[in-house]
């Protein structure tokens, strides 16, 4: 019981994400951040306040951190399958145009 809890515990501070999970985390935080941005920029516009579009700029990108860094399970929904190091499928047996690489 308690080493099933390590693992799942280790497992999710090790941060490993697929390459789909890194495609959908450049597009929220660039989402996330366009859309910071806009709504800073009209706020302290009708505010007239400088103050103001700074700090609900830095809002939205700390909003984006906490949604985009944290290696998330939904991230990691696909991930690749890689040989075992070791395996002794290297250079051996590949064939390219009819002729064997060793």
């Amino acid at each position: 019981m308690a080493d099933e809890l390590l693992q799942q515990a280790q497992e999710l501070l090790e941060g490993q994400i697929d390459f789909e999970g890194q495609k959908q985390t450049e597009l929220i935080s660039s989402v996330l951040l366009a859309v910071s941005a806009l709504f800073a920029f009209i706020l302290g516009f009708a505010l007239q306040n400088i103050y103001v579009t700074l700090w609900t700029g830095l809002g939205g990108a700390a909003l984006a951190f906490l949604v985009v860094v944290p290696p998330y399970p939904f991230y990691n929904k696909s991930p690749e399958r890689w040989l075992p190091s070791g395996s002794g499928m290297a250079g051996s047996g590949i064939e390219i145009d009819g002729k064997k690489i060793n």
